[in-house]
């Protein structure tokens, strides 16, 4: 059984609103700045009118209108987005409730053609708020229904206005606003977007690491069995030294344990796995190559597990391009040396050569199993040398960094 690796990159925990709620925010502490400055603004027009309506009413509906707007902005900063929806929410009706209640409680007498209802400055503020809180589609009825009975109101209670003007208002009134809240709308609309293509960004970055976890499982695997157990199997049959063969068993029953047991497939070689790795792949690739080893036994130097293996894999090719066109009557040679700092590998043939310029485009062995697999791996590097009627040197070489 194959040992998968966990490699699926976790999904950050959390409602994947990150984006949204960023820019809900923004336009949560917008809309309670807007109310303090409203406030401020219309302080005078609300003093102007309080004579004209019933006593309690003004006191409460400044309360009411610009206290749970500027709270809005106070709740920002709160880590659940749940209570500015509600706050935004408790506004933008707060607003439409006091609307409603202007003309119960209006006493008279008119105000003048110049001057207009303080509620009418700022409906557009009122429906941000309501974009925050609601869908898009209830916020513009908001809108519209708001900006529709504050300018009802501005024509019933100024004097000498004409009735034809009432119309114009309402639309520009409308119009204006709707700049505003349509922008949030869209702003809130793209955070949602973002938040969903980040979703099922992570989503497939998720499946594609999972993905390549277990090709790299299936092709560490593949190549256990292809250089490992059908190697030992070979070498036993063919009556090599039972010492050659009974490291090259032990070498592959300690990988298969390795691989029952979880251990990662990128766990580094030592030195002796990596040989073992060298020699098994020589040794399927071509069983009548002769495999020399050089230089002395280096106990802390170790190979990351990419890199013995794309050697192996680059030597493996070089050996079957030997046999593959040289024939049977070809001899190849591996000589490995191992020195503190790295590895080289050659793999040395007394075919009849080549001229590199003479390769055909379409032909990928050299090009893209041995050149372009050495090109990946940092540190290494790879070079074919051959001469017509002299044979061909293949030269692999890794260094530690």
């Amino acid at each position: 059984m194959i040992a998968t690796l966990d490699v699926a990159p976790r999904l950050r925990t959390g409602s994947g609103r990150e984006n949204t709620d960023r820019i809900l925010r923004m336009f949560a502490r917008f809309v309670g700045v807007g109310y303090v400055g409203y406030l401020a603004l219309l302080l005078p027009a609300i003093t102007t009118s309080e004579p004209r309506l019933q006593p309690w009413w003004t006191p409460a509906a400044v309360v009411t209108v610009f206290g749970s707007g500027i709270a809005i902005g106070f709740v920002s900063f709160r880590r659940d987005t749940r209570a500015i929806r509600i706050t935004a929410g408790v506004a933008a009706l707060a607003f439409l409730l006091a609307v409603f209640t202007w003309p119960l409680v209006w006493n008279g007498p008119h105000l003048p053609a110049s001057d207009a209802v303080w509620l009418a400055s700022f409906p557009g503020l009122a429906s941000i708020a309501a974009v925050i809180a609601w869908p898009t589609a209830f916020a513009f009825v908001h809108l519209v229904v708001g900006c529709v009975a504050v300018q009802l109101i501005n024509a019933a209670v100024r004097e000498d206005v004409p009735a034809g003007m009432l119309i114009p208002e309402i639309a520009f009134a409308i119009m204006f606003c709707t700049l505003f809240v349509g922008g949030a709308a869209m702003a809130l609309r793209t955070g949602r977007i973002l938040d969903a293509t980040t979703e099922e960004t992570h989503s497939a970055a998720a499946a594609a690491a999972a993905h390549r976890g277990r090709a790299v499982e299936q092709e560490r695997f593949a190549d256990l069995i292809h250089d490992g157990v059908m190697a030992a199997l070979l070498a036993a049959s063919r009556r090599q030294p039972k010492a050659a063969s009974a490291r090259l068993a032990a070498a592959t029953l300690r990988e298969l344990d390795a691989i029952a047991d979880g251990v990662a497939s990128d766990q580094s070689f030592s030195v002796a796995a990596t040989l073992t790795h060298l020699r098994a792949a020589a040794s399927e690739a071509d069983e009548h190559a002769t495999f020399r080893v050089h230089g002395r036994d280096v106990e802390d130097l170790v190979f990351p597990a990419d890199v013995a293996r794309t050697i192996a894999s680059a030597m493996s090719e070089a050996l079957r391009n030997s046999r593959r066109h040289g024939g049977l009557s070809v001899t190849a040679t591996v000589e490995v040396v191992v020195t503190e700092h790295g590895i080289a590998v050659q793999v040395i043939d007394d075919g009849d050569g080549f001229r590199m310029s003479s390769v055909a485009p379409h032909r990928l062995g050299i090009r893209v199993s041995i050149l372009g697999r050495m090109r990946q791996i940092p540190g290494a590097s790879a070079e074919v040398a051959s001469t017509p009627g002299q044979g061909t040197i293949v030269t692999l070489e890794w260094s530690a960094q």
